[in-house]
């Protein structure tokens, strides 16, 4: 076969396909997953699972709650909630650990998803896995492929069962015609369980972010009121954020304001960072607005614990920070590191160094930043993943 006919026969793998992907709940902010499967949707019908869990449920209001929305949602039954894109939510039993209780929700999930596959017509489908917990199925409901796509070190949460996420993981892998990771470590770690792994790092919506840059966009009025240099961070406020250093930055700069957007996790700790008069705590906000907050961010923060977790990540943010044409400090991580536009602190105490470089040099947005990091959009990097996919069905004699 002439190169250029592999070429053509590579990037038809993922056109006019039915796709089953398991992945977080469909109604949270855009992550990586979301970006990828809305471009492949354009050429490819996408059944999304929400997520069945990696954790027991706790007995508390969250999880509580969680419960009784994905109880609506399951009754609910498939929804279109985008074009090509059906959300279903699954019923599964909450009981992580056991093998029977495994392969309990194998037989239930798969009998849910058969039924739901059955009345979309998805014929010949490729699943594609972006959590473990959807081992005990991938594989069993007549995939003409299976696809692991690894974006976390899954095992190292705290809040899960890390050996039973270890399991879960190590029989997906198994199963997996092709395992794409996010990071260099985690490629590094995949390869050694499943020889078929690429890397493809995360994108970033170039379009959204650099909305920063656009002098019609309005600071939001809260943030307008705030003294600077204004210190920014959004995301989940979770125990891999390093709040220490988030403090030492607010102490440095008393008569500056730290701005944290985002919903405070269950067990993380900020009583510290709530005593400090100059730390705002400004909620979770729609991802519509974030361009418009970073607008009037001096400099941004992207401030990780470094452990297994952490150290195997790498974190969407720091790109959409850098489309937003803000100077960034960050945590040593390898893939930040690896992209080499923004200042590293070595640890907590660093940090205050790092964010005073970071103002000296010229705080707040610049479409010089911005332009750094134009060439990584989403599309490019989908464009790397059917490469990826349609080489290996390719190999694997798979039909296209």
């Amino acid at each position: 076969m002439r190169r250029s006919d592999e070429m053509n026969l590579r990037k038809r793998a993922l056109r006019g396909r039915d796709l089953v992907v398991f992945s977080n709940d469909w109604d949270g902010d855009p992550l990586s997953k979301t970006h990828i499967m809305r471009i492949l949707a354009r050429d490819n019908r996408i059944l999304w699972v929400n997520s069945i869990g990696n954790r027991a449920p706790r007995i508390d209001g969250h999880d509580l709650r969680r419960i009784a929305n994905k109880l609506q949602r399951f009754t609910e039954g498939v929804k279109e909630v985008e074009p090509n894109i059906f959300v279903f939510s699954p019923l599964a039993v909450p009981l992580y650990g056991s093998p029977a209780v495994r392969a309990l929700n194998g037989v239930l999930l798969r009998a849910q998803l058969k039924r739901v596959m059955q009345q979309l017509h998805f014929e010949r489908p490729i699943s594609w896995s972006f959590l473990p917990s959807s081992a005990p199925v991938s594989g069993t409901l007549g995939e003409d492929y299976v696809v692991y796509h690894c974006v976390d070190e899954f095992s190292a949460f705290t809040d899960t069962n890390g050996a039973h996420i270890a399991s879960l993981e190590s029989d997906l892998l198994a199963k997996a015609d092709l395992v794409v990771t996010s990071s260099g470590i985690l490629e590094e770690e995949k390869k050694k369980q499943n020889a078929h792994t690429v890397l493809v790092r995360h994108g970033v919506d170039f379009k959204h972010f650099s909305k920063a840059l656009d002098p019609k966009l309005e600071i939001p009025e809260a943030l307008r009121a705030l003294p600077k240099p204004i210190i920014g961070f959004f995301g989940l406020i979770a125990p891999w954020v390093d709040l220490e250093a988030i403090e030492k930055v607010a102490r440095e700069h008393p008569t500056g304001s730290v701005v944290l957007l985002g919903k405070v996790a269950p067990d993380a700790d900020v009583s510290r960072l709530e005593a400090l008069p100059n730390v705002h705590f400004m909620g979770r906000r729609p991802y519509s607005e974030l361009p418009a907050w970073c607008k009037g961010f001096d400099v941004a923060l992207m401030p990780f614990v470094i452990d297994r977790l952490t150290l195997n990540s790498n974190p969407l943010k720091v790109r959409e920070y850098l489309a937003a044409g803000l100077p960034v400090v960050s945590s040593d991580l390898p893939e930040v590191t690896q992209l080499g536009l923004c200042h590293i602190a070595r640890d907590a105490d660093d940090f205050p160094k790092k964010v005073r470089a970071a103002l000296k040099a010229g705080g707040g947005p610049t479409r010089a930043r911005a332009e750094r990091i134009r060439h990584e959009s989403w599309e490019a990097r989908v464009d790397s993943i059917r490469d990826a996919v349609g080489e290996a069905m390719l190999r694997s004699g798979h039909r296209l």
